[in-house]
């Protein structure tokens, strides 16, 4: 029988095995039983998963939200309304992690845990309704400005037409990056315009300007023109514009060198809402744009965090500064969007060093915050009430300047529109191009022509210089990004005519404009302004550089 065979085979082949052992493995190599009960006790259930007790402490401790360009957020329940990152070294990732170790003694989450915590959060907030998430400044539903201190408690300034007060808890959701550092808090002193001005070389006119800029910079949804502090060597350029950045938004590096690219661009700007560009001698046109529409509203498209098909749009105003020795290297267009400052030279018996001038700041920068924010809140009262004449090319910006003239008693409107003249004629002469168009039009008065005719005509005398347009059609869009800077100095540019010809050639008539009026009122000019409105609270101005 086979049964016989495979006893005779198994006593040959194999030592004698005990019925009783042969029993007893034989239920363990059927059932797969461990042969341990599980650790904590064969009655305990298994202990739930890392990721998911790391999923639960975070719904415990946070809210999480999605921000309009679509990056997931926490939100401390309790404690300061700032916007955490779920990752990176600021992030909830790492702050799980170091829970989780103090929570479970003995055990520390994986990373393959703490990223699938990761992807279950970020699933949360893409279940939200996007939010608003700020950069330093704010508005609040009562349309309030909020200034974020950057401290680790999350106190913020909130300025209304009003007055000022500093608050525990900020009233709208900010986020924060490594390139902020914390503002002190503001106090009231009385004489605050007056310590910063004797820390800078400009005359009153200049100061006014700047004290305006400093404002305005703190009115999130206006575009600001790019303050350009000019001069020589030795006007102390870089310092003020530090001193200036760290102001509005402080950082531990208020000075940056040109970036290399629009992606590192972007980068700067995402960290920042307030940057200096240092010893600006060159702008390559690409960077001219990117500026502009970093002043009037920039948007990025973005490879979406931790995907590589998925992108954001990430969409952005910036308040910038520039220092440079030459006007002339601002393009046309972005020459319209700046507001110039020039230093004067420090003569040699005045100047300090630079560690006396930061103790000095450092010392009387509460009291400088809290004089602008009353000048803020002053202008935020008369503002909804101003109106202009005329709009030039920043009106928001020029709105602001009115307001802060109508509370304060300056004429910061009127520098402006004339400093911006001068910017313009600065640009010309930085641009062969245009101050060739500028001498021909001075010769005939008015020039017709397609855009070859105008090439070969301003071509003539000349070796094609460089930067020079190679055909007509550069020729001609060089011309339509010109026409506002040639306005400015009283030339005009009409594209809307064609040849009588049977190819009907687009025609460029370049004219001789006449002269026209300030295109902006002034106090003294408009009957449309309001009258002076009280502070508010009981304050009074702070007193008058």
């Amino acid at each position: 029988m086979n049964t016989g065979v495979n006893t005779v085979n198994t006593a040959v082949n194999t030592p004698p095995v005990q019925p009783s052992a042969r029993a007893d493995r034989a239920p363990a190599r059927a059932g797969r039983t461990p042969a341990r009960p599980p650790r904590g006790g064969s009655g305990e259930d298994k202990k739930p998963s890392a990721a998911s007790r790391l999923v639960d402490m975070a719904r415990e401790r946070y809210r999480f939200v999605l921000s309009t360009d679509s990056r997931p957020y926490a939100v401390a329940v309790d404690g300061p309304n700032i916007a955490l990152p779920l990752r990176g070294k600021t992030g909830v990732r790492q702050r799980l992690a170091r829970q989780f170790a103090d929570d479970y003694p003995g055990e520390v989450a994986s990373q393959s845990a703490l990223a699938d915590a990761m992807t279950v959060l970020e699933g949360i907030a893409e279940d939200t309704d996007p939010v608003a998430v700020n950069l330093r400044v704010g508005r609040d539903p009562a349309g309030a400005v909020v200034v974020d201190l950057g401290s680790a408690d999350g106190r913020a300034v909130v300025v209304s037409g009003l007055g000022w007060q500093v608050v525990d808890r900020a009233p709208v959701l900010f986020r924060r990056s490594g390139a902020m550092a914390p503002m002190p808090e503001p106090v009231l002193d009385g004489d605050g315009l007056a310590k910063l001005h004797a820390l800078l070389n400009m005359d009153a006119s200049t100061f006014r300007q700047l004290v305006a800029w400093l404002v305005a910079a703190w009115i999130p949804e206006i575009p600001h023109p790019a303050l350009v502090c000019k001069g020589e060597q030795g006007t102390g350029k870089s310092k003020a514009a530090q001193m200036f950045i760290n102001l509005v938004d402080p950082s531990p590096a208020a000075k940056r060198s040109q970036p290399r690219d629009e992606r590192a661009w972007s980068r700067q700007a995402f960290s920042s809402w307030a940057l200096c560009l240092d010893n600006v001698s060159t702008i390559p046109p690409w960077l001219s744009d990117t500026l502009c529409k970093a002043v009037t509203g920039d948007g990025v498209v973005d490879r979406a965090l931790y995907t590589d098909d998925d992108v954001v749009v990430l969409t952005f105003k910036r308040v910038l500064a520039l220092t440079t020795i030459d006007a002339g290297a601002l393009a046309g267009d972005l020459a319209e969007r700046v507001l110039l400052l020039d230093l004067q030279l420090i003569d040699s018996h005045r100047r300090r060093s630079e560690e006396e001038l930061d103790a000095t700041f450092a010392a009387v920068r509460p009291a400088v915050l809290g004089a602008l924010f009353d000048v803020l809140a002053c202008a935020l009262a008369v503002l909804p009430s101003v109106r202009l004449e005329s709009m030039p090319r920043m009106a928001d910006f020029a709105r602001v300047l009115a307001a802060v003239d109508q509370s304060q008693g300056w004429n910061t409107l009127g520098d402006y529109l004339a400093t911006s003249a001068n910017v313009a004629t600065d640009a010309m002469e930085g641009d062969l191009f245009a101050m060739a168009i500028a001498h021909l039009v001075d010769q005939a008065g008015t020039w017709q022509g397609t855009a070859g005719q105008l090439l070969e005509v301003l071509l003539a005398p000349l070796v094609r210089p460089p930067n020079w347009p190679k055909d007509a059609t550069r020729a001609s869009g060089r011309v339509k990004r010109l026409a506002p800077l040639l306005r400015s100095i009283g030339i005009t540019v009409d594209d809307t005519q064609r040849s009588q010809d049977r190819h009907r050639h687009r025609l460029l008539t370049l004219a001789r404009a006449a002269p026209e009026d300030d295109p902006a009122s002034t106090p003294e000019q408009s009957s449309l302004w309001p009258e002076v409105a009280p502070l508010g609270q009981g304050r009074t101005p702070p007193e008058q550089p």
